[in-house]
């Protein structure tokens, strides 16, 4: 069911006073205006017209922003097509690599080079590990995904991470997990590596700009093991792509979640993960919300899906013929976490469904141009059946 409330109509009502109110940065603003605009005469359309009853319609196009509520949905569907044929078929790990959030400061200053030493130290991680003979000793690969958020819409970087569940040894040859399937890396051991190789990078990075790390900070960012998760493994490649799908183009917040915008106030649900996941309702000043959600729109051009080691593009050849069995694992069966009913053919029928007949299929007939309907109503016989 669509939603009854927008971010589009958050920012038709208070979009002009939070640019002056708050100041947000120039690309941000352009961002925000580009979601204002979604499926819009702003951005033009086109009719269509159905093929048995001739019931006619007007669709405005997408902005296709990558931070759009409205736009993810064409997006994800793409992805998961163009991932079909590229992943080895075996079993699979979802892994979460988190900065603690005293690091927060930085990733508001340099959100490029923060997340650029996220996606590296999490990939350094699985890769050193998976090179390790007393893990696997083979080279593996990772399909990592960053996120920036909470679900309270505050600053929450981290990055999902699938990894397969083996890798190619040194004569080409598929080498499953160590652990038959039950676990992929010791969380214990790869929090650790996970700090000691962003620290590293971190203390590089500081020092380019000449700055360095202050011992107080150091020790607080020592004192405590950093937040590894690994969830159970998948039960083969067609899952992990339609599961990883629901997380590659995943927004902030999407048009669900919002529940009111009355007297400058937006209430939007959220889960308590720390109270068992409950799902709560939280209210914000309309300025304050726009102002957590510019906070999760990227650096221009910054790539937040990237792939890694033999999943990687360039490696397709490698994989190429390459038989990968899952594991026989020992007592409690491997259970897939995704349940039967969110899968679904990536083609949607019903989208191209007459909403009136209900039988026929909607026809695009003619394109217009922004701001401004068609020129004249389309003759019977520009339809093409």
């Amino acid at each position: 069911m669509r939603p009854t409330l927008e971010v589009a109509d958050i920012l038709r009502v208070y979009s002009e006073s939070f640019t002056l109110v708050c100041n947000p940065l120039k690309y941000h603003r352009k961002v925000l205006s580009v979601l204002l605009k979604c499926r819009t005469q702003a951005l033009g359309g086109h009719i269509e017209r159905c093929s048995d009853c001739s019931f006619e319609r007007i669709a405005y196009n997408s902005c296709r922003n990558r931070h759009c509520p409205k736009c993810q949905r064409a997006n994800t569907d793409r992805w998961i097509d163009a991932r079909k044929d590229s992943l080895p078929d075996c079993q699979y790990f979802h892994c979460v690599f988190t900065l603690p959030e005293v690091l927060n400061i930085f990733c508001l200053n340099y959100p490029e080079a923060l997340y650029n030493i996220l996606f590296q130290a999490s990939k350094d991680t699985i890769e050193t590990l998976g090179k390790d003979p007393g893990h696997l000793g083979a080279r593996t690969g990772a399909i990592s995904v960053l996120h920036t958020w909470g679900q309270n819409l505050q600053l929450h970087p981290h990055v999902h991470i699938i990894v397969p569940g083996g890798g190619v040894d040194t004569n080409g040859r598929w080498l499953n997990s160590r652990s038959n399937g039950r676990y992929l890396f010791p969380v214990h051991i790869m929090s650790r590596v996970f700090r000691g190789k962003f620290m590293q990078a971190f203390d590089t990075f500081m020092e380019s700009l000449g700055m360095y790390i202050t011992p107080e900070l150091k020790k607080e960012l020592y004192a405590k093991a950093w937040v590894v998760y690994a969830k159970r493994p998948f039960g083969g490649v067609d899952q992990v792509i339609e599961y990883l799908g629901r997380y590659t183009h995943k927004i902030a917040i999407s048009n669900h979640r919002l529940k009111s915008i009355a007297d400058g106030k937006v209430t939007f649900s959220y889960k308590d993960y720390r109270h068992g996941g409950s799902t709560k309702e939280m209210t914000l000043c309309a300025h304050e919300f726009l102002r957590r959600l510019c906070l999760h729109i990227l650096p221009r051009g910054f790539r937040k899906i990237r792939h890694y080691g033999i999943l990687a593009s360039r490696n397709r050849q490698l994989l190429q013929g390459l038989t990968a069995k899952p594991p026989q694992t020992e007592g409690e069966p491997m259970v897939p976490i995704i349940p039967d009913k969110i899968l679904r053919p990536t083609s949607n029928p019903e989208y191209h469904r007459c909403p009136c007949c209900q039988s026929g299929h909607m026809i695009r007939i003619r394109a217009f141009d922004a701001n401004g309907p068609p020129m004249m109503r389309p003759q019977p016989e520009l339809l093409t059946l």
